[in-house]
């Protein structure tokens, strides 16, 4: 579906032989026009999309993205979002792996070309593979800082996604205060609102050098005012869900009480659960996120990848109640090793609103 305005819609009223007629399919135009914006479809519509993450990493992958693209291309889909982590980690990168090594230009403009080979709307948002951890590269290492300037100028120019059909998208950017953060976006589709942040593994960037914490210190706080954001414009368009997309796993568990540690996460281990929480760079996320679910009362979905292990479960603890916060969900994405997708499904007749259904690509299934 081309990108839609709603001038589009306008009735040329000219010559009163036709007066009756455009009355009358007014009736059925006002409908269809009232909430088309940017390429979305009328609000009360099902739809679906994609969701990737972690991949393409090594040689094999590099062969086996495309069998996933093709399908993504051939199904009907909305827009795909690809949650980070577009190339292998730095350091565990091997000549025998194979592939583009991480971090390099080469790299970068491959995927960029893959990409902009989607049928669909493409979305990104960078991990820690394609930026932070790119001082351990191998055969040759990098400075983050540059590597993520080189990211922003690469992946996120124009205020359109990727893919030969685009949608437009709204972009922290736009405020002169976060005139860098080009990277987080935000687009609503039929009933429900999309938002990415830059939230990424290895701790969110904290911790390794002065320079690194003052990176993440300064994310941190344009993370914290797009979160805000994006939950205001989702009250105020009366929105049924939103989805949060970043590439980072950010420790829900380390927010659990030590029963649901031991129950949920150390199974039948019966290892005792840390006597004293850890600090994290996703503290401040995890408390603001916390917050705004529980004002919002609607449907929160937050989709991630950074750790590979396909699931749809409820993490979120409250603070105060220690219990499951019921109207949020995570979605971690299909990583490498593996070479999978996830169908995402927004029907605002679901009281869920947000469904998912694995993907699984006969081509690239692991022979046992």
């Amino acid at each position: 579906m081309k990108n839609l305005k709603t001038d589009s819609c306008g009735m040329d009223a000219g010559g009163g032989h036709r007066f009756a007629l455009v009355v009358a399919a007014s009736v059925f135009l006002l409908a269809g026009c009232a909430a088309v914006s940017g390429g979305a479809e009328t609000q009360g519509a099902r739809f679906e999309f994609a969701l990737i993450g972690d991949v393409p990493y090594d040689g094999r992958q590099e062969k086996h993205f495309p069998n996933v693209m093709k399908e993504i291309n051939a199904a009907d889909l909305a827009f795909v979002v690809h949650d980070g982590d577009i190339q292998w980690d730095g350091a565990g990168w091997t000549e025998k792996a194979g592939g583009l090594p991480p971090c390099s230009d080469a790299t970068f403009e491959d995927r960029l070309r893959l990409a902009r080979s989607s049928r669909h709307p493409f979305i990104f948002t960078p991990g820690d593979n394609d930026w932070t951890d790119c001082h351990r590269a191998k055969p040759q290492t990098f400075d983050p800082l540059e590597r993520l300037a080189k990211v922003r100028q690469t992946f996120f120019q124009g205020d359109y996604s990727l893919g030969q059909r685009t949608i437009r998208l709204t972009r922290q950017s736009e405020n002169p205060k976060y005139a860098k953060y080009r990277e987080n976006a935000r687009w609503t589709h039929g009933d429900a609102l999309f938002v990415t942040l830059h939230l990424v593994g290895s701790n969110n960037n904290l911790g390794r050098t002065p320079e690194m914490d003052a990176e993440h210190a300064e994310r941190n706080a344009a993370n914290a005012a797009w979160l805000k954001q994006a939950f205001g414009e989702a009250k105020r368009s009366g929105a049924r869900g939103i989805m949060i997309i970043a590439q980072a796993n950010p420790g829900f568990e380390n927010t659990w009480t030590p029963v649901q540690q031991q129950r949920y996460m150390l199974g039948g281990l019966r290892i005792k659960s840390p006597e004293k929480r850890r600090t994290t760079g996703f503290d401040d996320f995890l408390e603001a996120l916390e917050e705004e679910v529980l004002a919002f009362g609607k449907p929160v979905v937050y989709v991630h990848g950074d750790t590979h292990l396909y699931r749809v479960d409820k993490p979120l603890v409250g603070s105060v109640s220690r219990r499951v916060i019921e109207n949020f969900t995570r979605v971690e994405t299909i990583g490498w090793p593996d070479t999978h997708w996830v169908r995402a499904i927004v029907d605002p007749n679901d009281p869920n609103v947000f469904s998912f259904r694995q993907q699984i690509v006969k081509e690239n299934l692991v022979t046992h």
